[in-house]
């Protein structure tokens, strides 16, 4: 077959065994919005405790996504990921049969940890295996990869929980995943040397580097104010995405238009409709236009903008609902063009550090701000509780979307100085 001897198609594949492993990362980070409910009742929590037993998978992935750095730099995608799935999908097993609280969440967190290292292997598979030029259409497809984990953690998830019970649901994913483990070890090369090709052209070399030559990058990488700035930007938005459809996006709809999960559960849907959508086109668009950052800006005036409409009317029709949903997912992929942008200032054989560190940051987040705004939730509530769970008021939901509004403020003021700064570069 000549996907075998053509590395231009063979690198498809092995991109793609990696993405069904970062579907299954997606799913796991992005269930408790569906399973909110059968959460807190079976453990019996309040919206801060369910936050945190939420956010506990962001913790530990935010926490190791440096050392991941390290590790796909050193010993390779490969390897990384396959050890990486093979915990992942431990802990969701593990989780599926937990028996109180503190069991979830340490199972949650060998989850987190698990998953921690697939995405930056995913960019460094990426540095080794395709050009410049083609690696914001391949993050952004990346980033899609993860707006199918959410597609399914919604409607489908819902389903399926509906149908066999949580418990089964999430140990069967688990089972699932210990199998796409093994295939990519099966499948997948660190680069084409490793598979036996010439190097592809463009494509920089990838050399392993030594603890010298890493504690050098790390040093690079962290004096670098960009990395500060993307970093910010990057705690802003994916924090704030992966909490609106991980957790609190569901039952905002639920307790505010008094709906089921599973209708409610269509509004993330279309959210993660817009994550399959909007990174690709944005990858491609800078990719050809050669200019990263005023895509940032323009993507984060609309953000603020969506999120600020239901913070100011607190209950708008559902319809807007649906778009500042579905537009909150698309406009990510404005922002995940920060990749490229740190990637392209240093070099290609330290990628996995430089996109690591910033994507710690994203995950740092998604660890506080489920937290955060279950805290805003609590200090709202009534008292009332309906199944064992707790219903909270509009006016509670109303503050969360403050605190989302405002975090997409701080985004969007770090995407101007990025514009700004970018102008001596000639990138912009």
């Amino acid at each position: 077959m000549r996907v075998r001897t053509d590395p231009l198609l063979l690198r498809w594949v092995m991109w793609g065994t990696l993405g069904l492993v970062f579907l299954l990362v997606n799913v796991y980070r992005l269930s408790s919005a569906v399973l909110a409910e059968d959460l807190m009742a079976t453990f019996r929590t309040t919206g801060a405790q369910l936050g945190t037993l939420h956010a506990v998978f962001f913790y530990v992935y935010a926490v190791m996504q440096i050392p991941t750095g390290v590790l796909a730099d050193r010993i390779g995608p490969r390897r990384t990921a396959t050890g990486g799935a093979i915990t992942m999908n431990v802990g969701a097993i593990w989780f599926a049969v937990a028996d109180s609280y503190i069991a979830a969440l340490a199972a949650r967190g060998l989850v987190g940890l698990g998953g921690s290292v697939i995405f930056v292997c995913l960019l460094r598979f990426g540095a080794s295996w395709y050009r410049a030029d083609e690696f914001g259409t391949v993050s952004g497809l990346s980033f899609a990869v993860s707006g199918i984990g959410g597609v399914l953690s919604t409607t489908p998830l819902a389903l399926a929980a509906d149908a066999g019970g949580w418990r089964a649901t999430v140990g069967g994913l688990g089972v699932a995943g210990l199998a796409t483990a093994v295939l990519a070890f099966v499948v997948v090369r660190d680069s084409p040397e490793r598979a036996g090709f010439s190097p592809i052209d463009g494509v920089p070399g990838q050399t392993t580097l030594t603890t010298a030559d890493l504690r050098v990058a790390l040093a690079t990488v962290l004096r670098d104010r960009w990395t500060w700035v993307v970093s910010v930007l990057l705690f802003c938005t994916s924090g704030l995405n992966l909490t609106l459809f991980g957790l609190w996006g569901v039952p905002y709809v639920v307790q505010t238009y008094d709906v089921s999960v599973t209708y409610a559960s269509v509004f993330t849907l279309l959210g993660s409709v817009g994550m399959m959508i909007g990174p690709p086109a944005f990858g491609w668009v800078s990719d050809r236009r050669g200019r990263r950052t005023d895509l940032m800006v323009a993507g984060g005036v609309c953000y603020v903008v969506g999120l600020g409409t239901i913070a100011a009317v607190g209950a708008p029709p559902l319809g807007i609902v649906a778009v500042v949903y579905f537009l909150t997912g698309a406009l990510l992929g404005a922002f995940v063009l920060s990749y490229p942008v740190v990637k392209e200032r240093h070099p290609s054989d330290a990628s996995g550090i430089s996109t690591g560190t910033i994507n710690g940051a994203a995950f740092l987040g998604a660890a506080i701000l489920p937290t955060l705004m279950g805290w805003a939730l609590d200090a709202y509530w009534t008292g009332e509780l309906v199944g064992g769970v707790r219903v909270y008021t509009p006016a509670g939901y109303r503050v969360a979307f403050v605190i989302a509004t405002g975090t997409g403020l701080i985004a969007l003021v770090c995407a101007v100085w990025l514009y700004r700064h970018d102008t001596d570069d000639g990138r912009r």
